[in-house]
This record gives C-alpha cells, structure tokens and sequence, in this order.
C-alpha cells in the first residue's frame, strides 16, 4: 500500500447522513474527518461493487476502493461538480480496477478468480435472516448462483447489470457512468438478463432437489413433541 501525507483535522459531527454532498465537499476539503467517513459510508458499498464487477476478487476490489478514495479526496479541490459526487467516484474506481486489470495482464499475472467465498454482493434485505440454519442455507446457496451468474457474464454486460439491477441506478446515470448511449444501456441490461437467466435455468435443478427442507433442529423438534404426546420421552 503507498504511503500518504493525508492528514485530517478535528471537525463538528455532521447531522446525519442526508447531509448533501456539496456540503461534506466543502466540508472535506477543510480536512472535518466526519465529512470524510460520511462520504465513504455513503459510497463504499456501490463503489465496492463496481470495482468488484471489474475484478472479480473481494480483496483486490477492496484495495482498488481504497485507493480511489484517496486519489479523490487528495484531489476534492479540483472537483467543478461538471458530473455528480457519485459518477466522479465511480469513475476514479473504475479507472483504478481497469488499471489493475492492464498491469496484471502486462505482468503476465495468474488470472483473478471468478469467485471467493466470502463474497458478499448482494446482500438480503432486511428481514429476511432467519434464525432457521436451514433456510439460511438456501437462502446462501441461492445468494452464491446469483453471484456466480454475475460473475460470469460479459465484460459490458455485468457493468450494467449491476449498475442498473444490483445499484439500482437510472439508465440516464448508467449511460453517464460507462460513456454509453442510453439505447445501449437497455439492449445490455436485456442481454445480460438473459445470460442470467440461462446460467440459473442451468443450475436449478439440482437445487430444487434441497428445497423445502424438513431435518436437523425442525425435524428433531417435531420429533420430540409427537413423542411427548404419545408419552414416550427419553
């Protein structure tokens, strides 16, 4: 990791988090370190997969975020706010992850991983974790062949889908984000569906094969009960 001569000030809490992002600028840019961890707690899970969509490795986008902040945040005083707080952080991570990607591939580099365990890039919604370890295991499997479908897709396409599918963005802030007509954004999101579509059709089988499970701690509950009502305990 390079070394960095950042240095931050003390600076009054900020509100909350719906502070606008000109004013944690401002703020920023006067070294207040409230307004830097508002924006990076604002920022780090839609930049984090960006940079993850590019890579494909949780540490290696980790990294990539990182250093995106600090080259954004060195630099603040030059941000005319021509595009969006936002669009000018994905765009220095999207520089940093394909940079990555150019000197791996001059380097002749071991090709990154499709995947790693401890991937997390779509998360459930709240409320959907359970305290049932077998529903929470479906639930993982099926979280992992979303991911692994990603993953897989093109290029171009899984740039999209995550800007538009997983982050939720507009086609008019994706078009903005890649450099791409808006028509494109659409024909893209279309393909890549597509492409994921197949890639889960593919592997479902095999998962249906576990599906409405009835063992471990459920099936020893019912287990129990029917055996104290028939007056039968251990």
């Amino acid at each position: 990791m390079k070394a960095t001569n950042l240095v931050i000030v003390a600076g009054q809490p900020l509100p909350d988090d719906r502070t606008s992002d000109a004013v944690l600028i401002k703020r920023a840019t006067g070294r207040d370190p409230e307004a830097f961890r508002t924006i990076m707690r604002r920022y780090n899970q839609r930049l984090f997969r960006i940079a993850r969509a590019i890579v494909r490795d949780d540490s290696v986008a980790e990294d990539i975020v990182q250093e995106a902040y600090m080259h954004a945040f060195e630099h603040l005083g030059s941000f005319r706010a021509d595009s969006s707080l936002s669009t000018w952080l994905h765009r220095i991570v999207m520089n940093e992850a394909l940079g990555r990607l150019r000197k791996a591939s001059r380097r002749l580099e071991v090709a990154l991983p499709t995947h790693t365990a401890s991937a997390d890039v779509v998360p459930f919604p709240n409320g959907i974790a359970t305290d049932d370890p077998e529903k929470t295991m479906a639930q993982r499997q099926i979280l992992r062949l979303v991911e692994e479908a990603t993953d897989e897709l093109p290029d171009d396409f899984r740039l999209v889908f995550i800007a538009r599918v997983i982050e939720g963005m507009s086609v008019e802030e994706t078009a903005e984000l890649l450099g791409i007509k808006h028509a494109t954004v659409r024909s893209r999101l279309h393909r890549a569906r597509e492409l994921l579509r197949k890639h889960i059709d593919d592997r479902i089988g095999p998962m249906l094969l576990n599906a409405f499970p009835f063992a471990g701690w459920r099936c020893e509950r019912l287990t129990t009960k029917v055996m104290k009502r028939l007056g039968i305990e251990d």
